[in-house]
């Protein structure tokens, strides 16, 4: 077998153009420029929330930020962040394992560690690559096809979306008077969700629409195979790594000088995990969801945001280069 494929071909027999040929402006735009631009707008705005209890204290803004940092305990932050980080790669690592499990390969959970860990250092740069890098390697060791692993992280990111909706939710209804009023629509944002999933779990199992044949398209694979049962473990699954950034969250983000309860954190960690999810670079829209919910510290909740979020992902790099030469051995070799 040679590690390239053939270029496929139109019904004429010609070879057809590579993908990468017809992209056009509109598709780079999309892809490159509009993250930055998302990126310099978060920041633009955390600037001017900034600005104004800076020039209160007669400081410049770089100066005002930079006395944040130093009144944070540096050592007390590590030891919260980074038992949490490895907690998080070891339940990252479990969905991974448990669904591929599922829809596409039996593979040891020891084995999908490194491939997993490794996957964290491309996705800085891109998380396609990184989803890229899982399928070489599942195609190199099991022969699983690319668009059967595309079927299984999709429905990875679905299972996602639905816990972190549960979990606002729950937060909301455990916060419902301390919580921004924004907070509030959530319930309908959930039913909306819900209502989603429901037609379209009945769509892929083939009990509502059996004439509309977009079920059987590779990309749904993972769908049309996955049970009630197999939704609700993710969820389960994942929960921990959630509960414990609750814990984590409110203790770090104590040492930034804010206080913010484990009830009040249960609240807003979800919806801040949905910005934190949205692509561009320093995850900016996260940050700037931390200034928009906690108003009143906006060079303290900055400071906890761009740290917060930039050290998890650096970290979990170097995770990935404690397993790199593994991978490299059975992927290349």
């Amino acid at each position: 077998m040679t590690d390239e494929l053939p270029p496929a071909e139109t019904p004429s027999g010609e070879p057809q153009a590579p993908a990468s040929n017809k992209r056009g402006l509109g598709h780079f735009l999309l892809k490159q420029i509009l993250p930055w631009l998302i990126t310099i707008g978060c920041f633009a705005f955390l600037y001017t929330r900034i600005a104004g209890p800076a020039k209160g204290a007669g400081m410049s803004v770089p100066a005002y930020l930079g006395s944040v940092f130093a009144d944070v305990n540096w050592l007390a932050w590590l030891a919260l962040m980074i038992p949490y980080s490895l907690f998080f790669f070891a339940i990252d690592s479990l969905i991974v394992w448990r669904v591929i499990g599922w829809f596409n390969a039996k593979v040891a959970y020891r084995d999908i560690l490194p491939v997993r860990a490794s996957t964290y250092i491309l996705s800085i740069i891109n998380e396609q690559v990184g989803k890229g890098a899982m399928a070489l390697y599942l195609y190199r060791r099991e022969g699983v096809p690319g668009w059967k692993l595309g079927s299984s992280m999709l429905f990875i990111m679905v299972c996602e979306l639905l816990y972190l909706c549960a979990w606002a939710n729950i937060g909301l209804f455990l916060q419902y008077d301390t919580l921004p009023t924004v907070f509030h629509a959530l319930p309908w944002v959930g039913l909306g969700i819900v209502t989603l999933f429901v037609i379209a779990y009945l769509y892929f199992r083939g009990m509502i629409l059996p004439d509309l044949a977009w079920r059987d398209r590779h990309l749904f694979h993972a769908f049309k195979q996955a049970s009630l049962g197999q939704y609700g473990l993710i969820l389960l699954l994942r929960s921990p790594a959630l509960l414990a950034a609750v814990v984590v969250y409110s203790e770090a983000i104590a040492l930034f000088g804010v206080d913010i309860s484990y009830l009040q954190m249960l609240g807003l960690l979800p919806v801040i995990f949905f910005g934190a999810s949205i692509p561009g670079p320093f995850r900016a829209v996260a940050i700037s969801m931390w200034v928009i919910l906690v108003p009143e510290y906006p060079a303290e909740m900055s400071a906890f945001g761009l740290v917060q979020h930039n050290f998890f992902i650096l970290f979990n790099a170097v995770i990935g280069l404690c397993f790199v030469r593994r991978v490299q051995r059975e992927v290349f070799n």
